[in-house]
């Protein structure tokens, strides 16, 4: 849909000139640097309620749209689009974002730098859930991980247990990024695969899925190069077995870059998966899906467990949201409508509910020093707003009925129960596993007796303080009182998307053929 004004471009150029502002500032302003960041997340938030709000339900399709030819031998052009999901998608990382630029008021170091870095992952991530050309999709991708390795590096912290390292923030950086790069190359080997052997000669999203509609590749093909972006782009997820980077990057990482490698670079993953993976490759993903949904068990069970056995706030989160993409997966892996709006509104709901977490964490390490579960207790006579939020989180994260989280889970139970009935019925005990470490963590940090060592912490007392947690907190409660209007906004776009997969018979036949030895 055209418009005057192009409306995504400025969205994603806010906070990449916001960047480039930043370099002129001298580095003594760090005021300066913290209102340009402020400003430059403020007009993408504000764009991003714009879109959410003037998106046409009726029409649906990508909207919005910016074509810039950039190298035509190559069918390579500047392609931004937004449907119902990836719209969704950007309120929730223009709300991230907004509200981690709050949080990193916390940042005394280094600030300029710190918040290039910042908006540079900022807008990689804008990059990815707008682009409709393979090339730029790619490029964005990479601006997203590569800040992540500076910002864990020089501003992250250590991870310990009784006074002793159990890894450096070094460690944690390095295998972030060893890990998200190896899933990148492995995903632009099967990109460049699709361009090849498609003959459609564009690397544009749009130009693609209606060649493949003509002349699709054949199943073969197409089962050959779904699983190297599948697994590709699942590293990012995290998709089990390749999570273990995922949890002591949120650990070793400052609370605002938590707040987005949990809440946005996660489903970087599982939007590329429907985005791309999915919508060019459908024989494929019929194939491959199954084995999607076995592994995202995994996910839901074995992350549930293991933040159950955590003692590092920071872990039990990391691992929290591990489990939890887990039920974004299997909603992806069953292919209905009604589990993909689940698992598109969870990515959501979740997003908003892991910034709240690392956010509040922050504000406790930062007044208390120590994120070890048994040195805290009681700190709800001292901090009783940031008690009060983390009530509201691990409420939110339980899945407790009026927060988004309750909505998106169980759409995606529903969803996947005809195709999927064990996944959903081991999806129903990881929300009781998820309780139970939740309102331990809760009951360790915020309740029982003050230690004498801890009495001094004080609370968000200001407005300003407190507006990061509010806007969380305030969007979580509005979703899952209101589901409706993001729940029709995703599905304008999710029903016709699974419409063009092969009917559920043949899924079926698919599955069970894949089962059979050979």
């Amino acid at each position: 849909m055209p418009t005057v004004v192009p409306v995504l471009a400025v969205l994603l150029l806010a906070p990449a000139l916001g960047a480039v502002l930043l370099c002129a500032v001298p580095a003594s302003r760090a005021d300066w640097a913290r209102r340009i960041a402020v400003a430059a997340t403020s007009v993408s938030l504000a764009l991003a309620v714009w879109i959410v709000f003037d998106y046409d339900r009726a029409t649906g399709g990508y909207q919005y749209e910016v074509l810039i030819p950039w190298v035509r031998p190559l069918g390579i052009g500047f392609h931004l689009g937004v449907d119902g999901m990836s719209a969704v998608l950007v309120l929730l990382h223009a709300l991230c974002s907004f509200t981690g630029v709050l949080i990193s008021y916390a940042i005394k170091e280094r600030v300029k730098e710190y918040y290039i870095f910042y908006l540079l992952l900022i807008t990689g991530v804008f990059g990815v859930f707008t682009s409709l050309d393979l090339f730029f999709f790619y490029f964005f991708y990479e601006m997203a991980v590569i800040p992540m390795y500076p910002l864990i590096g020089i501003w992250g912290s250590d991870v310990k247990e009784h006074g002793v390292v159990r890894f450096s923030k070094e460690y944690a950086a390095m295998k972030l990024t060893i890990y998200l790069t190896a899933g990148a190359v492995l995903a632009l080997t099967g990109l460049l695969w699709l361009y090849v052997s498609s003959g459609a000669g564009t690397f544009d999203v749009v130009a693609l899925q209606h060649h493949l509609s003509a002349f699709p590749l054949d199943a073969r093909r197409q089962a050959m190069i779904f699983p190297l972006l599948a697994v590709g782009f699942g590293v990012i997820a995290p998709l089990w077995p390749f999570h273990s980077w995922s949890p002591i990057g949120h650990a070793a990482a400052p609370s605002a870059v938590s707040m987005l490698h949990a809440g946005v670079l996660m489903k970087l993953g599982s939007y590329a998966i429907i985005r791309l993976a999915m919508g060019l490759l459908p024989d494929g993903a019929v194939m491959w899906l199954p084995w999607v949904a076995a592994l995202c068990t995994m996910n839901i069970i074995y992350g549930g467990l293991v933040a159950m056995a955590q003692k590092d706030l920071k872990l039990i989160i990391g691992y929290s949201s591990s489990s939890h993409m887990g039920y974004v997966l299997l909603g992806i892996a069953a292919l209905t409508p009604l589990a993909l709006d689940g698992a598109v509104l969870l990515m959501f709901a979740h997003g908003l509910m892991t910034a709240l977490a690392f956010a509040l964490v922050g504000h406790v390490y930062d007044e208390t020093h120590t994120r070890y579960l048994p040195e805290l207790g009681g700190l709800g006579k001292s901090l009783p707003f940031i008690a009060t939020c983390g009530v509201i989180a691990a409420m939110a994260s339980s899945s407790l009925p009026g927060f988004g989280n309750f909505v998106a889970e169980l759409l995606v139970i529903l969803g996947s129960w005809d195709r999927y009935p064990l996944q959903a019925i081991l999806a129903v005990l990881g929300i009781v596993i998820t309780s139970v470490y939740m309102l331990r963590m809760v009951r360790g940090t915020f309740f029982g007796t003050l230690p004498q060592t801890f009495t001094h912490a004080q609370d968000a007392q200001t407005f300003f303080a407190r507006l990061p947690y509010l806007v969380l907190v305030a969007v979580l409660l509005l979703v899952g009182c209101w589901p409706r209007p993001l729940i029709r906004l995703i599905d304008v776009s999710a029903r016709p998307f699974i419409s063009t997969f092969a009917h559920p018979e043949a899924i079926r036949m698919a599955t069970t053929t894949s089962s059979q030895p050979r």
